[in-house]
């Protein structure tokens, strides 16, 4: 797969808003830092990509298979009611895919999480066994 990574760095905000967890192929995978959601980003380390249509066509089949990826680890570690899969970007430009594991008794359910809850800072120990489950689960240690 052509990289261009170097050219490429991680907006400032996702870079305050996340905890890197490590990259796939194609994306950098991101815990949002928010305890009312089990919340990963992908960001595609692609300079410039702005739009999923940014990507080549082996990059989106590629970032496809990497939401899949991500997404069947989040439900499994979460036995979350529902999947939200999103890629909007109307705050920050740069592409990134939102996946977000929901329960009917969550705090936003079943509106869209933005803006529902002031983010909730999370326990230490508590994400850091969420993440090394990740990490087991989509291959990244």
């Amino acid at each position: 797969m052509p990289s261009d990574a170097s050219a490429w760095s991680l907006h400032s905000q996702l870079k305050k808003d996340t905890i890197d967890i490590g990259d796939l192929p194609l994306c950098k995978v991101l815990v949002i830092k928010d305890a009312h959601y089990p919340w990963l980003l992908l960001v595609p380390r692609r300079a410039g990509a702005v739009e999923i249509i940014d990507l080549d066509d082996v990059e989106q089949a590629q970032l496809m298979a990497e939401i899949s990826r991500v997404s069947r680890a989040l439900k499994e570690i979460t036995k979350c009611d529902k999947l939200n899969v999103a890629a909007l970007g109307n705050l920050v430009p740069q592409l990134h895919v939102h996946v977000i594991a929901r329960r009917t008794s969550d705090a936003a359910w079943p509106r869209p999480v933005w803006g529902v809850m002031p983010p909730l800072a999370h326990d230490a120990e508590e994400v850091q066994n969420f993440i090394n489950a990740l990490r087991r689960k989509i291959w990244l240690g």
